[in-house]
């Protein structure tokens, strides 16, 4: 009888650990066609799905027209914060290889492929789940890091909560792949969430798992010469593959999806670094499609539950999630305004008022949506719509070699909020979850700026016009678009290069985009008589941080303006025209 109740207990404990990820179950997926076989379904013809998720009560209902109609406006918090720190981390910091690492160690002849090679061995052998079960972040402190942003000037963090590699931060309820049951054991999410309202800074989780199923497609296959030629990368990997291996009870497909290489294009596009397939429907697994989608949107949907951020984001390239096209390509549904609509009926509920948002990248004009600028940042004013420009420092996972310089990264905030925007800069976490030095000093640098400058930065608009000074082909000057890396770092900016904006007081600010030399005389063009751009009397002229009187004159060809025969100043000296 004991040994009976011995024999009993131990199976009941498989099968609660069976049960405990068996969250969500994939419906039976169709026999694997050959690669390249069948066309992609036309996503113009494909009727947009209606998914029937339950959401909270509220007026918000899961269509574009009840989310404009209902939506408030821009949050003011946007308006003032204007500067916040991009936290792009997870595990795929642990192959020090930049950006889409997870994507690319199973691209042989890569970086990525040929790191995890020496590090972790072959794919086929020890891939990127291996990689999930020794991640360990320890020294990863949001609380102490939440300090070191907020002291370089951010009002609001965005946190990643799962990027392109389908692994949640957080406690998920409908991925068993995430950093409470695989990995560190830690709810990071929730650390962040903590170290955010400790510090009374402003978070929001960021989601990029649309891409997955078609992202994923490069652990379908194998190398193509070699002595590991032909076997199977481990995305071929089955839920029963795994008994008695440590990844007993998890389904591999929960992780890397599906293989989809039988619609042509999709394998060419594996083979790509970056790209996505062409615009289509995966037509032959409509009901994997949906699973796949619902699944998405209930994800996003628990931490907004769990976690209460102030706002969310998704990555994309195109008009929202699951468009049939860009990064949407495999399905449309009507995924993104049933996350929404629930976010926002929650946030009125739990807050009384809908002062949250949602980042859909890239999307045109809508009521209820911010808009992001990555890499670059608009020629001109962009006032028709809340817009975020988001660049990394290097890139948006760590890899050796990165250019630390104070000086970039105030010039991209100059740089987007003379055009209205704001900006969120990633600085890459070292594998452990730490800074290295060199971000360290580059933030701090960027901090002693900010308390100097701040008032011309912290809830300012744009002016009638964004700056001044020289052009390159007709346009004016600018940072240079793409990661910030030496390039931006050397870019040189002369005297006659100026942004501005009008701050919460009024005060019309203008930033140099270099330190002119002591005692130098700086004509800004645009607040002449003769250009009619600054209708009121100019009353005084000084500079912040600085306690000396100026010498300046209001001239018909410009305000001319003298320097102090000092001038300790950094990056950029900030005129405030009273």
């Amino acid at each position: 009888m004991i040994l009976c109740l011995f024999a009993l207990n131990g199976h009941a404990q498989k099968v609660d650990k069976q049960l405990k990820y068996n969250y969500n179950p994939i419906p039976s997926i169709p026999v694997k066609l050959s690669t390249d076989s069948i066309p992609l379904g036309d996503s113009k013809t494909f009727p947009e799905v209606q998914l029937d998720i339950p959401i909270a009560k509220g007026p918000f209902e899961p269509n574009w027209a009840s989310i404009e109609k209902n939506y408030p406006g821009e949050p003011d918090w946007l308006r003032d914060a204007k500067f916040g720190i991009w936290v792009h981390f997870g595990p795929q910091a642990s192959g020090e290889s930049g950006d889409w690492y997870a994507r690319r160690m199973y691209t042989p002849g890569d970086l990525a492929y040929k790191n995890h090679l020496k590090k972790e061995g072959h794919p086929s052998e020890s891939g990127y789940k291996e990689i999930l079960k020794d991640w360990n972040p320890k020294q990863l402190d949001p609380a102490k890091l939440t300090k070191i942003y907020k002291d370089a000037g951010a009002r609001f963090l965005m946190i990643q909560g799962v990027h392109h590699d389908n692994y949640d931060l957080w406690n998920s309820k409908y991925q068993p792949w995430n950093s409470v049951n695989v990995g560190p054991k830690r709810d990071i999410i929730n650390e962040w969430a903590v170290a955010s309202r400790a510090a009374g800074i402003k978070f929001g989780v960021t989601f990029h798992h649309e891409y997955t199923w078609w992202w994923w497609q490069t652990a379908f296959g194998s190398d193509t010469n070699g002595a590991k030629k032909g076997i199977p990368y481990d995305g071929n990997l089955t839920l029963a593959d795994g008994k008695g291996k440590w990844w007993e009870g998890l389904d591999p497909k929960l992780l890397y999806g599906i293989d989809l290489r039988e619609y042509k294009g999709v394998a060419a596009a594996a083979a790509s670094p970056w790209s996505p397939p062409e615009p289509g429907i995966f037509s032959r697994h409509l009901a994997y499609n949906k699973w796949y989608v619902t699944n998405w949107a209930l994800r996003m949907m628990d931490v907004v539950q769990h976690y209460d951020p102030d706002f969310i984001y998704t990555d994309g390239t195109v008009q929202g999630p699951f468009t049939g096209d860009g990064t949407g390509t495999g399905y449309k549904a009507n995924a993104m305004q049933t996350v929404i609509a629930d976010f926002y009926n929650r946030t009125l509920a739990k807050r009384g008022t809908v002062n949250t948002f949602s980042i859909v990248k890239f999307r045109n004009r809508t009521n209820g949506t911010v808009t992001t600028e990555e890499f670059g940042v608009p020629a001109d004013i962009k006032t028709d719509q809340p817009w975020i420009a988001e660049v990394p420092v290097g890139d948006w996972f760590y890899a050796p070699g990165f250019t630390y310089d104070s000086g970039m990264m105030i010039k991209y905030i100059i740089e987007a909020i003379a055009r209205d925007g704001n900006a969120a800069i990633c600085i890459s976490l070292l594998p452990d979850g730490s800074l290295d030095k060199g971000s360290e000093k580059m933030l701090k640098e960027v901090g002693n700026w900010m308390r100097k400058n701040g008032e011309a930065v912290y809830g300012s608009h744009a002016w009638s016009i964004p700056g001044e000074g020289e052009h390159i082909n007709g346009k004016l000057k600018m940072l240079p678009g793409g990661k910030l890396e030496r390039r931006q770092a050397e870019f040189k900016f002369s005297e006659k290069d100026f942004r501005f904006t009008v701050g919460k007081n009024g005060s019309l600010y203008i930033f140099s985009m270099t330190i002119p030399k002591p005692g130098a005389v700086l004509t800004i063009e645009s607040l002449g008589t003769e250009a009619k751009l600054f209708n009121h009397p100019i009353k005084n002229v000084r500079i912040l941080g600085y306690n000396g009187k100026l010498k300046w004159q209001q001239l018909p060809e410009g305000l001319v303006v003298t320097c102090p025969e000092a001038m300790p100043f950094a990056t950029s000296v900030v005129f405030k025209i009273e």
